[in-house]
């Protein structure tokens, strides 16, 4: 493959709502460009595209791949994006590289959840997007009640630059609006034919739509349509390019991936009105420092690292030494290579604008730059979402238990949703992911990559424990005769709530009834005992003990006795002083449309929480909530049904509060139950 300069290049990312034929289309458009002899498919797991064990298992994509097609001399770097929504934090690096989108939609279904969800992320980012309505096959197809959808439910001067030739079994091709030619396909070969009569009034119809639509596309333009002239197809194509460069207009177009009908024109639209790079970059910056995003990492256990790029400045070469600029070390680049689903071509440089492979970065990963020493360029990263479902895993044996750590590092390198901790507060490990199909996802890398075996186990709750009421002169005495020396320590001790601090120790001795050498060890004995409350064995927080009085043995006496005399002491006290159960509150921010809000309240009560505040923020509700976390913890789960995957939410803890009595009882008895079998 030659290097292609950035002006004949098209950087785009194929997104759908999931099963509406992204990959397919992608396959579609492989196929013509002559790289594959055989027209793949997803259901036969035999495509260029898919091919991750875990994609050809869920025949679904996983993973962005890039497809470098040549086409008509340009090279289209095609971003094969997972429309199912674990998978998001590919959207948002592909959303930060791509010159364009092509919106993938099923002409049965119409604009769906994920169409929507993307649609607003590319709304915010400017980014331009052109339609194309796939499966028009099907039973039920319908291209104008595919087009009604996106003009109710999305944003933008939606304009049909095509329309259909036949109807479900019988479609096979279209009508070119700006050029008024038609279309047929016959064993994947198309060819040009007459414009069907039944046709001709839909044609003047939608072309009258699509000319203005361009006319708005540019001042001179507009003012040659207003004045009622004819506008040519050379305007009608700058308008049109205009408008979609600026993102007001998205052109739609039709066709079946399956049967390789309409994706050539598609490829020939990409060519005529997709913004090159040059339209977001500086022209100057070809002269500049080179400066690289790494926008994606993939970690092999065989190959090592694989990190997509795209040149933001300069020109990108291998076998170079570079600088990574939020790190500040040096980085090693070797071969740079171009990528067709998995086979990689080697190419000795990469123009501005244009994107590409490099293997085996040592200290790069996803969202950092690469430039020279002294350029002084640090590209803007990538704002991921943040990860909300949160499990937890246990190695099965301790060899699975000594590898975990290396292999989820590697995994965190390829996966900036992904989130991994030890918790201080239940000891177990939690994965945190963006739902269910990505932490499965995850542990099968786990034991495909790496060969790490885990189960998915309950997560435990960081319960605590406290005292509501006081205790006074509560005593602990540890005396034991075994020959030679004893063991003596005793203490008297008050107790009392103390919620501004975890814990306090004052002391209170007079006379030295407990010596002062032994203080330091009573002292030390109350804080080991908060580790394990009396309710449930959960840590205890939030009291204040005073040491009052006591008394010692010359020869017995040891700090070990005044420690375990403390520790009795301790158990008394606040057993004597309304023990009781805390569980971690969450402040909770929901964001939902309007229509979930009644829902949303719905469930937030029957978990317990209240409703702090709401307020309007774009077209959604910012929902205020506080929640415990025993009810919050599969709430990423429970959001998307209710709101349909258009939801999403965001929570932080805020306080311990006392669990009510007849849920604390069942906690306790879980608690104790557990630690009967252990």
């Amino acid at each position: 493959m030659k290097v292609f300069p950035s002006t004949q290049l098209r950087n785009v990312g194929l997104v759908a709502h999931q099963g509406a034929g992204k990959t397919s289309l992608a396959e579609a458009m492989v196929f013509n460009t002559g790289v594959t002899t055989r027209l793949g498919k997803v259901d036969d797991g035999n495509t260029v595209s898919d091919y991750h064990p875990e994609e050809l298992k869920r025949k679904s994509s996983v993973n962005t791949s890039l497809l470098a097609c040549i086409w008509r001399d340009h090279k289209i770097n095609v971003l094969d994006v997972p429309g199912f929504s674990d998978f998001f934090g590919e959207i948002s690096s592909t959303l930060r590289v791509a010159d364009s989108l092509v919106m993938v939609l099923d002409a049965v279904a119409g604009v769906e959840v994920t169409t929507e969800i993307i649609w607003e992320l590319a709304d915010d980012k400017n980014t331009p997007i052109i339609g194309f309505i796939n499966k028009m096959d099907r039973e039920n197809a319908d291209f104008f009640k595919a087009i009604d959808s996106m003009k109710q439910s999305l944003t933008r001067q939606i304009v049909p630059v095509q329309l259909p030739i036949g109807k479900e079994a019988a479609f096979d091709g279209m009508v070119d609006l700006i050029s008024q030619k038609a279309y047929k396909y016959e064993n994947g070969k198309v060819s040009e034919t007459a414009i069907p009569d039944s046709l001709k009034a839909d044609v003047e119809k939608y072309r009258e739509m699509l000319i203005e639509a361009a006319a708005e596309g540019d001042d001179e333009i507009t003012m040659k349509y207003l004045d009622g002239e004819q506008l040519t197809i050379d305007e009608i194509i700058i308008g049109l390019k205009e408008g979609v460069k600026s993102a007001k207009v998205v052109p739609v177009l039709c066709g079946s991936a399956l049967k390789n009908i309409g994706a050539d024109k598609l490829m020939d639209l990409l060519i005529d009105y997709a913004p090159n790079p040059l339209a977001y970059l500086d022209e100057a910056a070809a002269t500049k420092p080179v400066a690289s995003l790494i926008f994606k990492t993939m970690a092999d256990p065989y190959v090592g690292k694989i990190s997509m790029f795209k040149v933001y400045s300069g020109k990108m070469k291998g076998d170079t030494l570079l600088f990574n600029a939020n790190k500040a070390v040096d980085e090693k680049v070797s071969q740079l290579s171009t990528m067709i689903g998995k086979t990689q071509e080697p190419l000795a440089e990469f123009n501005l604008g244009d994107i590409g492979v490099v293997s085996k970065l040592a200290q790069t990963i996803t969202g950092e730059t690469l430039t020279t020493k002294d350029s002084g360029i640090v590209l803007e990263g990538i704002d991921f979402l943040i990860p909300t479902l949160t499990v937890a895993i246990s190695p099965r044996t301790k060899g699975d238990e000594d590898k975990l750590g290396n292999a989820i590092n590697r995994l965190l390198e390829e996966d900036p949703t992904l989130r991994y901790e030890k918790s201080v507060a239940t000891k177990q490990t939690l994965l945190t992911g963006m739902g269910e199909a990505h932490i499965n996802i995850v542990i099968d890398r786990l034991q495909r990559k790496f060969g790490v075996d885990v189960d998915q186990i309950e997560v435990k709750i960081p319960y605590r424990e406290t005292i509501r009421g006081t205790a006074q002169t509560v005593e602990g005495k540890h005396k034991k005769q075994s020959g030679g020396h004893g063991q003596y320590g005793h203490v008297k001790i008050d107790i009392a709530p103390d919620p501004e601090n975890d814990f306090t120790f004052v002391e209170k001795i007079f006379g030295g009834s407990v010596p002062k050498q032994y203080i330091p060890a009573v002292e030390k004995g109350m804080r080991e005992s908060l580790a394990e409350g009396i309710l449930a064995g959960f840590p205890v927080s939030n009291l204040k003990i005073t040491l009052v009085d006591g008394s010692y043995h010359d020869v017995d006496s040891s700090e070990m006795a005044f420690k375990i005399a403390a520790n009795l002491a301790f158990k008394k006290a606040c057993e004597l002083a309304k023990p009781v159960l805390l569980e971690p509150v969450m402040d909770v921010e929901i964001l939902v449309p309007d229509q979930y809000m009644g829902d949303i309240m719905g469930d937030m009560n029957t978990k317990r929480g209240r409703i702090m505040g709401m307020e309007k923020e774009g077209k959604r509700q910012l929902i205020h909530a506080q929640a415990p976390l025993s009810e919050m913890h599969r709430y990423a789960i429970d959001l998307k049904s209710i709101t349909q995957g258009r939801g999403k939410f965001t929570m932080k803890f805020a306080r311990y509060e006392e669990v009510p009595a007849n849920i604390a009882d069942k906690v306790i008895e879980k608690a104790k139950a557990e630690k009967d079998n252990e």
